[in-house]
């Protein structure tokens, strides 16, 4: 019977040194957490903004930069049907440069975007050959119409479908001409 004392006496050692150990483990953990070796910065971080900080126990440097990067770029692979009647591939490669409050730099910095002269008589030229276009388009819809009305129940839905189906290419066809052979529409 003298083995259960010692028991219960090694029981009570072991749990107080455990106590202890687990008391000393927070404290030690509330002491780390609490201490500021660092300082605090408070940097102003916005889409635009690049800073870089070196901080040490001596101290800390900043290098803060706001509107970074200052002028901006997005480039664009624009592809237009070309060549006669539209059967070539043309590729223009657009670069445009802007600020962050978004200003392009064409223009002179305004925010209103002008057309030039040039742009004016293109578009004109474009919409001029988009009418004959779709003029000479309806014509040869209008052709091939009276082949589809004698076709039972929809013939006359097919014929104005072929009409429409004509203007609207030959409108296409005809802008795509215009802007080809226009010199006023070639993108410098």
């Amino acid at each position: 019977m003298e083995n259960k004392p010692k028991n219960s006496i090694l029981k009570w050692g072991a749990l107080g040194v455990g106590v202890l150990l687990g008391v000393s483990h927070f404290s030690m953990i509330g002491l780390i957490s609490s201490r500021k070796t660092l300082p605090e910065i408070n940097l102003p971080i916005g889409p635009y903004t690049s800073y870089e900080v070196e901080a040490g126990h001596e101290g800390y440097r900043i290098s803060y930069r706001a509107n970074d990067p200052k002028v901006m770029t997005v480039q664009k692979d624009i592809n237009k049907k070309g060549g006669f009647l539209g059967l070539g591939n043309n590729k223009t490669k657009v670069v445009e440069e802007y600020t962050v409050v978004g200003t392009q730099h064409i223009g002179g910095g305004s925010n209103e975007k002008k057309i030039s002269a040039a742009q004016v008589e293109c578009i004109e030229a474009i919409g001029s050959g988009k009418g004959t276009g779709r003029m000479v388009g309806a014509s040869v819809g209008a052709a091939v119409a009276p082949a589809v009305t004698n076709i039972p129940f929809v013939g006359w839905v097919l014929a104005g479908a072929a009409t429409m189906i004509g203007m609207n290419e030959g409108a296409e066809i005809g802008g795509n001409m215009v802007e080809d052979l226009n010199d006023a529409c070639q993108v410098d």
